[in-house]
């Protein structure tokens, strides 16, 4: 089937095919998984179609070459019962509006239903099966489902990277029966980490935020070994604040988590590696939109305020070490970013990162769910040079962790 591409993943080198290691294609059924798992209101209209786009350059690639490509996805969560409202059809119809392609859709995606929508479908055509988790051996990567799926493919393709974290039939069990590749998406997604996380150019800055430390421990034990900078916000930040012995009020914080916040600041300083801490905060007696608030120096809370953002001060230092840095991953807002007046410390960094990557200066890669909806706020998406639209999967690679759904393209 022709060379395979050399990547980096954790911390070993794999090898694995791409789809134009596929030599014949011509008349072949390509099993695809893709990530149509988009958002939909009560009405059943989707609100947002940046997933359906992604997998775009990897379908036309295959129908350009003649194949027959099968699409695969989750939608929900229906934990292995037929949900009607969970159905993918009203995203084959999406589909098809936007490839002004005809979109076969196939009423379940095992059996004769799946069979019969992919006979139906000829060379050059697409077609889109019914939700994988209808099904609990979806879930619980069955052999036997998986079988069952691969009887309607030839080869099978991963362009879900989303979806790699799982061990699912459909995300890992048929690359162990059909011979497999990288889509586009999943390619383009494992080239940017790889750059960011397995090979970064040096100095790296990491940004680390969010509302709690103890969801992100293996993602700061991960990046201190990596980065010359790690910035921690949000209300993780406040934790921290109160390891170093100040005062954040009615902040949200760990307090239990405080030795914890010690150790990793010791491993830092022993990894050669600075932790950014806030040096100037916003604060406010009560958490809404348009609350009164001030700008206070990080070691003068009062008892009756809550940490609600980083202040100018801290987002300056930020910025003047970013012009340092060749490197950047950021996860996570460094402020409650979804309501104002507490968004500007994220939008403004961002917005500085985004200058740096467009004039060349500076890689940034971004991922995660609040993350990208903050990039979104400030406008900055398409400016840096890649935005993950994978929540779990990418902070599992933050952590360092190899995805089963990319170990199993391993060849």
């Amino acid at each position: 089937m022709g060379n395979v591409t050399q990547h980096q993943t954790g911390d070993a080198i794999m090898s694995y095919r791409t789809i134009s290691d596929f030599k014949e294609l011509a008349g072949k059924r390509v099993l695809v998984r893709v990530d149509f798992n988009v958002p939909m209101n009560d009405k059943g209209e989707i609100t947002d179609v940046t997933r359906i786009e992604r997998a775009l350059p990897t379908i036309r690639a295959l129908i350009d070459r003649s194949a027959k490509v099968i699409l695969l996805s989750h939608f929900g969560r229906p934990k292995g019962e037929r949900v009607q409202s969970m159905s993918l059809e009203p995203v084959a119809k999406r589909l098809e509006e936007i490839m002004r392609e005809r979109v076969y859709f196939g009423a379940d995606c095992i059996g004769n239903q799946a069979k019969a929508a992919v006979s139906a479908a000829g060379s050059g055509d697409i077609v889109v099966l019914e939700n994988t988790r209808f099904h609990k051996g979806e879930e619980e990567n069955d052999p036997d489902f998986a079988k069952a799926l691969a009887a309607n493919g030839d080869l099978y393709v991963n362009d879900a990277f989303s979806a790699a974290h799982r061990a699912h039939a459909s995300t890992e069990g048929l690359a162990h029966i059909l011979p497999s590749a990288a889509g586009k998406a999943m390619e383009r997604e494992l080239d940017y980490l790889t750059q960011a996380l397995a090979d970064p150019k040096q100095p790296m800055m990491a940004v680390v935020g969010g509302a709690k430390v103890s969801s992100k421990l293996d993602v700061l034990t991960n990046l201190i070994e990596k980065a010359q900078y790690l910035v921690v916000g949000g209300g993780m930040a406040n934790t921290f604040l109160l390891a170093m012995g100040m005062d954040v009020g009615k902040s949200l914080a760990e307090p239990d988590l405080v030795g914890t916040a010690n150790e990793i600041m010791a491993k830092a300083s022993g990894a050669g590696c600075q932790i950014i801490l806030p040096k100037d905060v916003v604060v406010a007696k009560e958490f809404k939109a348009g609350a009164k608030s001030e700008v206070k120096a990080a070691d003068n809370v009062a008892a009756d305020e809550m940490v609600l953002d980083l202040g100018p001060d801290s987002v300056d230092h930020i910025a003047e070490l970013l012009e340092s840095c060749r490197t950047l991953v950021w996860n996570g807002p460094l402020g409650a970013f979804e309501t104002e007046p507490f968004h500007v410390a994220t939008v403004e960094a961002s917005r500085f990162a985004a200058k740096l990557a467009r004039e060349g200066k500076l890689v940034a890669v971004a991922g995660g769910g609040d993350t990208v909806s903050a990039l979104n706020m400030a406008g900055v998406v398409d400016d840096f040079t890649y935005v993950s639209t994978a929540g779990g999967a990418f902070l599992e690679w933050m952590e360092g962790k190899v995805l089963p759904g990319v170990k199993a393209l391993e060849v």
